[in-house]
């Protein structure tokens, strides 16, 4: 079965557009993983625009299920991940300015610089994971790095799903089938939604997890909003 790890990056951001605790990110971890998700993911970025370095110190004694930590190796990320030793890090090649993740590593280029990287963070026993397009070439550079997984970076599925899912879905099936044979696992993220997740599931073979988080947030805002303003009117009436 394919594990759901929840990216918690937006609660913080609402949290933090107050500048207060509310909503809790402590609280709304543990709440996630009592709702079922077999993971929590966070994606500290050097500006603390939404997740704070505080914040992944906090979670490693609350995340019962896998801790995750998302971002660009640079000292300041590498120094915090061999601090609170998560389950796993997932490396993914941000710009310091980036608004989102918008590629995958090239591989080929960064191979020597990866090696490096991954060798650090599996000697303190961190699984580690790169984010990766689904192109045959790169994934075969990506099991030379010595990578435990890949994360297969899903924009592009997403975006043609609605208008040709087979097309959309067909690289991936492709680098997930190779990822395994070269001994990886596989994980996938990005733009994944309630719209699209059950057909991507359902064909990508050998998937391990997928980490979501702006879909699913947004979407809890509508499922949720109507038992919530009812809430406030039966409290009033």
């Amino acid at each position: 079965m394919t594990k759901l790890s929840v990216n918690i990056n937006k609660i913080a951001t609402l949290r933090n557009a107050r500048g207060a605790n509310m909503p809790n990110l402590l609280k709304s971890a543990t709440d996630i993983e009592s709702f079922g998700a077999q993971g929590i993911t966070i994606h500290p970025r050097p500006d603390e625009r939404h997740i704070r370095y505080q914040d992944a110190r906090d979670l490693k004694s609350i995340v019962t299920t896998e801790y995750n930590i998302e971002g660009n190796p640079v000292d300041q990320f590498t120094d915090l991940v061999l601090e609170v030793l998560p389950t796993q890090v997932t490396l993914v090649p941000d710009a310091i300015d980036a608004i989102t993740s918008n590629a995958g590593w090239d591989a080929i280029k960064h191979q020597e610089y990866l090696k490096g990287v991954i060798k650090t963070f599996k000697s303190k026993g961190i699984r580690t994971s790169i984010f990766m397009d689904p192109v045959e070439e790169q994934i075969r550079a990506a099991a030379a790095t010595g990578t435990d997984r890949i994360e297969l970076y899903t924009e592009a599925y997403a975006q043609e799903y609605p208008t040709n899912r087979e097309a959309a879905i067909a690289p991936y099936i492709k680098a997930a089938e190779l990822a395994h044979e070269l001994g990886l696992g596989i994980n996938a993220g990005h733009d994944l939604s309630l719209e699209n997740i059950e057909y991507f599931s359902k064909n990508i073979p050998y998937l391990d997890e997928v980490s979501i988080g702006h879909a699913l947030i947004c979407e809890s805002l509508y499922l949720g909003l109507e038992q919530v303003i009812q809430g406030y009117l039966k409290a009033m009436s």
